[in-house]
């Protein structure tokens, strides 16, 4: 059966199609590209379809999200686990070590007892305190002060002795009605009488004036003095309660030439961000007092008894 030409389709087929060329299509988009970049910078075209869309996924970016967050759990989880176990063991430690150190503290307070009955000497002074809080540091930028939140109206009197759980931070120099001013172990003009607990040696720390640390001042180029000594206070000046830690040695510069050392120290007390501290009451108000003399400098002379003999 012959087909006539007349109804034959003369379409080409899709292969042979021509449409716009590459060049008019790059042109084209691009111009949208531009345009939908400055309609969504200038009127916020698109913001409407980015809030949907983002609402649409946001139950799907849950869903995504959940085996991941389940995995970070666990491995946070295994992570807390591990260092709740390592810090009740170095707390058990710790414990342990204070256990053994309180019973030999009540063994050395009982020692300490027994010898002061023998020997007939008075029992030791019981300081007073009372705690406190740093204000702010002096304005002064030449000098380590801090300002505390006591005063004369709390009971807090000149030359107070300050500390904190490690040590001596530095003793009340100024005394306000309601705060303090304090001037630390730091600051160049400071200056504490301490103990060597390892030799018991008596010399005195001063400040130096980098605000940094403590220098043992004087000391002889032979002297017993070694890195990792540790110095406390001795209370011979009248004013801090013996046995309180100072410093530790750093550094021992034996010089030859001047015949004395340079030993520096660090104070064991940081008084860098330190908060709150104890005021204790200066040792000398509650020593006796000391026995009056002449004016001359020579002792009271007692007068005769009446009815001597003649």
């Amino acid at each position: 059966m012959v087909t006539p030409l007349g109804t034959l389709d003369r379409t080409p087929p899709p292969f042979f199609r021509q449409g716009p060329s590459a060049l008019t299509k790059l042109t084209f988009c691009s111009a949208l590209a531009v345009f939908l970049m400055v309609a969504d910078t200038r009127f916020k075209l698109t913001q409407p379809v980015r809030t949907l869309v983002a609402t649409v996924l946001h139950p799907v970016e849950r869903v995504l999200r959940m085996p991941v967050d389940a995995w970070n759990g666990a491995g946070d989880y295994v992570m807390g686990l591990q260092h709740a176990l390592s810090s009740e063991t170095a707390a058990r430690e710790k414990l342990a070590r204070q256990a053994e150190r309180a019973a030999r503290v009540e063994q050395l307070q009982a020692e300490n007892q027994r010898l002061r009955d023998l020997l007939g000497l008075r029992p030791a002074l019981s300081v007073r305190s009372q705690p406190a809080e740093v204000l702010y540091e002096a304005s002064d930028p030449f000098s380590r002060k801090v300002v505390i939140d006591r005063g004369s109206a709390q009971g807090v009197a000149l030359a107070s002795p300050v500390i904190d759980e490690a040590g001596v931070l530095g003793q009340v120099t100024r005394v306000y009605p309601l705060s303090s001013e304090v001037t630390l172990l730091t600051d160049k003009d400071a200056a504490i009488p301490v103990l060597n607990t390892r030799t018991q040696s008596r010399s005195a720390a001063y400040g130096i004036a980098t605000g940094s640390g403590l220098e043992l001042r004087f000391m002889a180029g032979n002297a017993d003095v070694q890195v990792g000594d540790l110095l406390h206070t001795s209370g011979v000046d009248g004013i801090y309660p013996p046995g309180i830690p100072v410093a530790k040695v750093v550094t021992v510069d034996r010089k030859v030439d001047t015949g004395f050392a340079k030993v520096m120290l660090a104070p064991t007390a940081s008084p860098d961000g330190v908060r709150h501290v104890l005021v204790l009451e200066p040792l000398g108000l509650q020593m006796p007092p000391k026995p009056q003399q002449a004016d001359d400098g020579k002792l009271p002379i007692k007068p005769a008894k009446k009815g001597g003999k003649k």
